[in-house]
């Protein structure tokens, strides 16, 4: 599974050459976008972690892109960058979702000290705040969402807080299945059956009739 990474949405090349090479030291796989419209569709086919979005772009600006991330994505965490005479509207970014804003000119060693203090945060936070049941309903979201990646990855954070419990286990099935890996699927909703006899939504998608991959609609999420 890939590790999500980070996304700069800037219309000037410069800025999104000079912030990835700050960040690549960083690990995390570096993806550019050159405007909104660029940001929301890569957002749909790849995971991120962290976007680095800047406000005024030709086009959808910074505020419609964090709008519809904050909507669409809400785990994903968003650094405003705000050219001189938009702090005000970076302000107004922050109150709908963004968690930090960077003004232009800045040094490398600015925005990667930003970034990973983010990072770090976001941490800890995850460490303090996430249990099985946040995971759990994490997972059925981002199933929703259909993103699949991130909900395999919940499913997992799950089953590690609680490995007793059957539910996790039926959504790994679930997300097994739809990655085409029908075996698999069957022996998640085996486990969480073997956890708790009684549990009816491993039972219905143990004997429900094999569909095909991403295009399944009858899997009982529990």
């Amino acid at each position: 599974m890939t590790e999500p990474g980070i996304m700069i949405v800037d219309d000037e090349k410069n800025i999104r050459l000079t912030m990835s090479q700050a960040l690549a030291s960083l690990g995390y796989e570096i993806s550019t976008a050159v405007n909104g419209e660029d940001a929301l569709k890569q957002l749909a086919e790849k995971e991120f972690r962290l976007i680095l979005l800047d406000l005024k772009m030709p086009g959808m600006n910074g505020l419609d892109v964090l709008r519809q991330v904050v909507e669409q994505r809400p785990d994903i965490r968003v650094i405003i960058v705000s050219a001189h005479g938009t702090v005000e509207n970076a302000v107004e970014a922050t109150k709908l979702g963004a968690v930090d804003f960077i003004q232009k000119p800045f040094a490398p060693k600015e925005i990667r000290q930003l970034v990973q203090e983010v990072l770090d945060r976001d941490k800890l936070e995850a460490e303090q705040t996430h249990n099985y049941d946040t995971h759990l309903a994490l997972t059925k979201r981002c199933i929703n969402l259909r993103h699949f990646e991130a909900a395999m990855e919940h499913a997992k954070q799950s089953i590690g807080f609680d490995p007793a419990r059957p539910e996790a286990f039926n959504l790994l099935g679930v997300l097994y299945e739809i990655q085409g890996d029908r075996e698999e699927g069957m022996k998640n909703y085996r486990v969480a059956l073997d956890l708790d006899p009684s549990y009816q939504p491993a039972w219905r998608n143990l004997r429900r009739p094999k569909e095909s991959g991403k295009d399944q609609q009858n899997t009982d999420l529990g």
